[in-house]
């Protein structure tokens, strides 16, 4: 995953250096922040990957910069990391969306596995945001009719159907049914079906 980082938010020099040793070692590139405020000033809309977050922090916790980071639409996965784990922190955690909590000292195995599926679901949820903006860009190239003529020919209307409930022919229908099938680059209903359901 040669685009993706795992961004470290953490106060202690030692956790922030023991860490981006051992995931660089393990091949993962990483940017390394001392706090809250820091990580909220260098975040970009095109940083990609996940983020390892530490609860306590001066300043801003890391609590405080997930619901914050929720605000602000950010994508990334957090995974949250603390010395001082209990009930009501992993619940506030996981409530504002952290994609695992851990304590440390941190078990590598578990750290590993936590990063992974992280990086995985991000991936996932990245490539299916591509693919909804690929198939609105296709839907946006349809006129009315030609979006009328799809949205009856998924519900199971036949030509003769169509062009009676839209008053036109059937031949006319057939030439808007294979423009809808050239401008959305499919080849045939069960395709157009799935496709009208976002599922191309």
């Amino acid at each position: 995953m040669p685009d993706l980082n795992v961004f470290i938010v953490d106060d202690d020099a030692s956790v922030r250096d023991s860490l981006g040793l051992l995931l660089s070692l393990r091949g993962y590139r990483t940017a390394i922040f001392s706090d809250a405020e820091s990580f909220l000033q260098a975040l970009s809309p095109d940083w990609r990957g996940c983020i390892l977050l530490d609860i306590r922090m001066p300043g801003m916790d890391g609590l405080a910069l997930q619901r914050r980071l929720l605000e602000l639409g950010c994508s990334l996965p957090v995974i949250v990391i603390t010395g001082h784990g209990d009930v009501e922190s992993a619940r506030h955690a996981f409530k504002a969306q952290a994609a695992d909590f851990l304590e440390k000292p941190l078990d590598q195995g578990k750290l590993m596995v936590a990063i992974d599926e992280a990086l995985f679901t991000y991936q996932l949820s990245r490539h299916e945001n591509e693919q909804r903006a690929r198939l609105a860009g296709r839907l946006a190239t349809l006129t009315p009719r030609e979006r009328e003529v799809m949205e009856l020919i998924v519900s199971g209307g036949h030509n003769r159907d169509i062009a009676e409930e839209l008053g036109i022919s059937p031949r006319t229908v057939e030439v808007h049914k294979a423009r809808v099938m050239q401008k959305l680059n499919v080849d045939g209903v069960a395709q157009l079906v799935r496709y009208s359901l976002g599922n191309c």
